[in-house]
């Protein structure tokens, strides 16, 4: 869908997965600076919306998906995926109930609703895409909505949540990228009035620009830019605020398992800081290149930050010297990457279980996880 907003002066529109809102309204450098000041708002339309409605749909949801949501208290805000039987990320959503109805705010909402109601059966669930109707606004905030209020989600990123765990490389690294973030559901055919009354009140209309630079600096994943065929939740430092490693079963939850207690994942996320000499970014999506011109990975996020300079977001092999530095392709020739590690090099979390002693090896199957072709801790 293309937004109402597009028709502002200076407004240019977005690309890829930001397609349909504006990537920036004629000055980003200053809309990424009222971003990180907490007084901007961006038009999130191109997100879609979900609905389950139901006496059964929490209980329902818990049952499908990565996260403990069964208790979910009207208003609290979580992040959950859907994952295939092998482990790999297919669907990944912000999730409130608002007493009546769970929103899922989602990158992939048509087949996430046609998967879930696939998955009905007898409970008493609806589903329904809403993306037609409702909106969302994200604000540079972190509370959830005062009483009369829309319905609004809270990013949790990047505290880790009750039942999660941390791969990152640097647990103090987040402290200095503190990324306040909610989205508000507002109706599609008031959104622009909706963002118009937030610009009255001296707020900063940004586009993904900002967004996406401000993003990137905090390490923060994203669906449709993160996500290949083969992601696994570990390999993006996503059990962070995504995964609830307690709960009972849901499909994937094997491999979740099994990677986190005796295995590794095989890629890890990484933030490039890209040499800034030169005028060309890499395009999401390029291969990233070792010394030796072999292939390390590949870039998954690009944005120009107003301080940081370019930056980008890759996923890499684990076994990628994390001291290397690495080079993209660009229009202008290959450009210098040197890496900020996101996700641990040694690929384990805060809380990895202690070694399997002789007995546990014995019952492991082969030498290692076969989730990740990988090996056992020493």
């Amino acid at each position: 869908m293309t937004s109402p907003l597009l028709d502002r002066h200076g407004a240019v529109v977005g690309v890829g997965p930001d397609a349909g809102v504006a990537w920036h309204y004629g000055d980003p450098t200053a809309e990424q600076r009222a971003l990180e000041a907490g007084r901007a708002v961006a038009d999130q339309s191109h997100l879609g919306i979900v609905t389950v409605t139901g006496p059964d749909r929490l209980t329902w949801l818990d049952s499908l998906c990565t996260q403990q949501v069964a208790g979910l208290a009207p208003g609290e805000s979580a992040e959950l995926m859907i994952l295939s039987p092998q482990g790999r990320v297919e669907h990944v959503a912000g999730l409130v109930d608002d007493g009546t109805t769970a929103w899922l705010i989602s990158e992939t909402a048509p087949a996430l609703a046609a998967f879930l109601d696939r998955m009905r059966f007898m409970l008493r669930v609806e589903v329904h895409d809403a993306t037609a109707e409702w909106a969302a606004i994200g604000e540079a905030v972190s509370r959830p909505a005062a009483e009369g209020e829309p319905v609004t989600w809270v990013d949790p990123w990047p505290g880790v949540t009750a039942g999660g765990t941390s791969y990152a490389a640097d647990p103090s690294a987040l402290s200095d990228a503190v990324r306040p973030w909610r989205l508000v559901l507002v109706p599609r055919a008031s959104l622009a009035a909706e963002i118009q009354a937030r610009v009255d009140a001296g707020w900063t209309l940004v586009g993904t620009w900002a967004t996406e630079a401000v993003r990137i600096a905090a390490h923060r994943p994203r669906a449709g830019r993160e996500i290949d065929d083969h992601s696994l939740p570990h390999e993006l430092d996503w059990l962070r605020t995504a995964v609830h490693l307690h709960k009972g079963c849901y499909r994937g939850q094997e491999t979740v398992a099994k990677v986190h207690n005796v295995g590794r994942p095989p890629r890890r996320l990484t933030m490039l800081h890209l040499d800034g000499s030169g005028h060309e970014l890499p395009e999401p999506g390029v291969d990233v290149h070792r010394a030796d011109g072999a292939i390390a990975g590949r870039v998954t996020s690009v944005a120009r930050h107003h301080e940081l300079g370019p930056i980008a977001l890759a996923v890499l092999k684990r076994s990628t010297d994390p001291s290397a530095t690495l080079t993209v392709p660009t229009d202008g020739g290959p450009v210098a990457a040197a890496q900020e590690l996101v996700v641990n090099a040694d690929g384990f979390s805060a809380d990895r279980p202690p070694k399997p002693g002789p007995t546990m090896k014995g019952l492991l199957m082969g030498k290692g996880c076969a989730a990740d072709g990988g090996d056992l801790p020493a």
